[in-house]
């Protein structure tokens, strides 16, 4: 808690992006394969 309040940086952006592909990710578990799934990433982005 004191680093959150004492360092000027956060990861809050690259948790975004980690949460934005596991979204991605989940949505198409168990019906998709891997360039499918890479066409939907890169089409995110």
């Amino acid at each position: 808690m004191r680093a959150a309040i004492a360092e000027p940086w956060s990861n809050g952006q690259g948790d975004g992006q980690v949460n934005r592909l596991e979204v991605i990710k989940r949505s198409l578990y168990g019906r998709a394969r891997f360039d499918l799934l890479r066409q939907r990433v890169l089409h995110a982005a």
